[in-house]
């Protein structure tokens, strides 16, 4: 559930109104592709984490089967990444708030939110996983009545369907499913979070009950929701001015289901964000105990919390001021672009240190462990392939095209951080 409740958030509830835009109803294929993409790196993730159980995870498994510059980039690649993310989740929930307060500045909402979201983070992890599962289940019990409701009205034709209106299923050509993948990856950001907490779950088979669970929730939840989605609502009112799942039951005509769907998207948000802090929180204190970040950073509290480490990971809060103050149309868009690059560079060292796994994990042990992924190590070379691919395409589309442009610049400050450090070390 806490992998559910990192994935499920912004990027369903209101980045898929920009998805939307880009490849109108068939965003469907979009989320399929992306689907498909984020099983092969489920696989690989849990399949390691069954074998080596550790809070840095991917990070861990990089330095394992790849090399330290591996490790040290996936983990600060991603720590980044999702960093950068809260501020997306707390600008899209001062979005939510315009419905209710829309004379308030959106910077107050974003303070009120993460002093909120702090307090919660710096409980003991036990207080927090209590919150996150609830926080998680209401988000899993509202967008799965949101399908069985649209698609009620569907079938029941109170609302025709949309699917084939304003251009067609593909009004901007059959290539447009690839071009909004991109959404669709970062809605899937999230589904990591399994094996960042696999050092804190109860055993190995726990690690691949959730694994498991966790992909098949996501999966039927975001192909189910954005079928309904073009479904009932026109394509061409979709954006980020308001999340497109208030916008169906409003076209609905069920005035109150759309004003405690805006309470279930800000809820969503919130606790996206919250989810992000706590693996960001993880992330770094995995970097302080292999050398990489200050010492400090990997103390622990008398209740086993990274305290220091999470508290430095909330820096996404002043990602998210700067962006609305300087940026604020636009904020949203290019928050997601440049998360995105850095959770994708994190995918596509985890696919190659499985690959990596396959060839040197004794078979004796492979076979005895609860988790294996199908097609083995061809399956994460089709993955890494697929990635590349998606990523790739966000150069074509304006909107995204900050995440290829990001990815240069990560890199190269990554690697220089990664020498410096190293040359302290030494």
């Amino acid at each position: 559930m806490l992998a559910v409740g990192g994935s499920i958030g912004t990027g369903l509830l209101l980045g898929s109104g920009a998805a939307i835009k880009i490849a109108g109803p068939a965003v469907v294929l979009s989320y399929v592709i992306g689907a498909a993409i984020a099983f092969t790196v489920t696989m690989a993730l849990g399949e390691m984490a069954s074998a080596h159980p550790a809070a840095g995870s991917f990070g861990v498994y990089a330095e394992l089967y790849l090399n330290d510059w591996a490790g040290f980039v996936a983990r600060y690649g991603y720590w980044f990444a999702v960093v950068i993310a809260v501020g997306g989740e707390l600008v899209a929930a001062a979005t939510y708030m315009r419905v209710w307060f829309p004379h308030t500045a959106p910077l107050v909402w974003i303070a009120v939110f993460a002093i909120l979201l702090l307090l919660i983070n710096l409980r003991p992890v036990k207080d927090y996983g209590t919150f996150e599962y609830w926080f998680a289940m209401v988000k899993v019990i509202t967008i799965a009545a949101f399908i069985v409701v649209g698609a009620s009205l569907l079938l029941s034709r109170r609302v025709p369907a949309q699917y084939n209106v304003y251009g067609g299923f593909f009004p901007h050509g059959t290539s447009s499913p690839l071009l909004a993948a991109s959404f669709a990856l970062f809605s899937f950001l999230g589904l990591e979070f399994v094996a960042i907490a696999s050092g804190e779950a109860k055993s190995p088979a726990a690690v691949a009950r959730a694994t498991r669970i966790m992909f098949a929730l996501l999966s039927v939840l975001y192909i189910g929701a954005t079928g309904v989605l073009v479904g009932v609502m026109p394509w061409t009112q979709a954006g980020v001015a308001q999340s497109p799942f208030v916008t169906v039951f409003r076209i609905a005509g069920i005035p109150a289901a759309s004003l405690l769907m805006n309470i279930v998207v800000l809820t969503a948000a919130l606790s996206g964000a919250n989810a992000n802090i706590f693996a960001a929180g993880r992330m770094l204190f995995s970097l302080a105990r292999s050398g990489y970040a200050p010492a400090s950073l990997g103390k622990l509290t008398a209740a086993g919390s990274p305290h220091v480490a999470l508290s430095l990971s909330a820096f996404g809060i002043l990602v998210a001021v700067v962006t609305q103050t300087y940026a604020p149309e636009g904020a949203y868009l290019y928050i997601i672009g440049a998360s995105l690059f850095g959770g994708m560079l994190a995918w596509w060292i985890t696919l190659a240190a499985h690959i990596n796994f396959r060839r040197r994990f004794p078979a004796d042990q492979l076979a005895q462990l609860p988790l294996h992924a199908p097609g083995g190590p061809a399956l994460s070379i089709f993955g890494f392939i697929a990635l590349m691919a998606a990523v790739g395409s966000t150069w074509l589309v304006p909107e995204t095209r900050i995440t290829v442009v990001s990815g240069p610049f990560y890199l190269l400050v990554l690697t220089i951080g990664y020498f410096l450090v190293r040359r302290a070390k030494r």
